[in-house]
């Protein structure tokens, strides 16, 4: 017997769904409630909660390293 998860682990993986496979730095930095100054410095120095890619002059982060870093699983998308 499997088991569905939370309501609001379900809403919070649609909305993470929404942004596309990759998000800028500040929306990843909302998510996991880090401010701006603070979110800049963590992926000039590499260590950001989760890998950030320098895109040009911007910061790109993977959605699903947002996902897995938040620990809300993996449920196959339909």
């Amino acid at each position: 017997m499997t088991t569905s998860p939370p309501s609001y682990v379900l809403a919070v993986r649609q909305q993470l769904w929404s942004l596309g496979v990759t998000t800028d730095l500040m929306t990843a930095a909302r998510v996991l409630g880090i401010g701006r100054t603070t979110a800049y410095r963590l992926a000039r120095e590499g260590t950001f909660p989760v890998p950030v890619k320098r895109v040009g002059r911007n910061y790109r982060v993977v959605v699903a390293r947002l996902e897995e870093f938040l620990e809300l699983g993996e449920e196959p998308r339909g």
